[in-house]
């Protein structure tokens, strides 16, 4: 190799690093900013409970041993301009008694959020004031925490599609 090519080969790989460097320095400082405590991300606003069907529901289990039987309507998940997924999670009991939740998950933060809550007797009753709450220390999160692992997000951003999240919750032996 000529001298010349050696330099500018030499001198193109550092560009390369130089710019590979600030991309992730600026991505530390964007996401740095977004999870300080205090700040707050632009939440896309929600849309009201969707109609879910517990025939649909892919099951995940949450814990062994558990009494519930929990699953999500594949055809309730959404993927917020904000990066929040948002989704229908059912827990069933033993004897039949269905519950569900409309709730979203902020990926970027560990975060989830329960905006309405479902009974068979009385319908939808949507939370007053909602709140993020983080998904390893709040007592009603495990499900959520489940969903992120199991699909919903990859590392710390939403999956790129609701196909990717329904296949991901479909294949749980596969989880990263």
């Amino acid at each position: 190799m000529s001298p010349e090519l050696a330099l500018w080969s030499a001198h193109g790989l550092a560009r390369t690093w130089a710019v590979v460097v600030a991309l992730a320095l600026c991505s530390c400082a964007v996401l740095a900013q977004a999870t300080s405590p205090g700040s707050e991300l632009a939440e896309t606003p929600a849309a009201p409970p969707p109609a879910f069907e517990v025939k649909r529901l892919i099951p995940f289990d949450v814990s062994v041993g558990s009494a519930l039987k929990w699953g999500i309507d594949p055809q309730t998940i959404s993927i917020a301009a904000d990066g929040t997924v948002r989704y229908v999670v059912v827990a069933q009991s033993s004897g039949g008694v269905v519950n569900a939740m409309y709730e979203a998950i902020r990926c970027a933060t560990e975060e989830f959020k329960t905006f309405a809550r479902y009974n068979k007797d009385s319908g939808w009753t949507v939370a007053a004031d909602p709140q993020w709450s983080i998904m390893r220390t709040a007592a009603n999160s495990r499900h959520a925490y489940t969903l992120a692992r199991q699909g919903v997000c990859t590392v710390a951003a939403a999956a790129s599609s609701v196909v990717d999240i329904v296949q991901s919750l479909k294949q749980p032996e596969a989880v990263r």
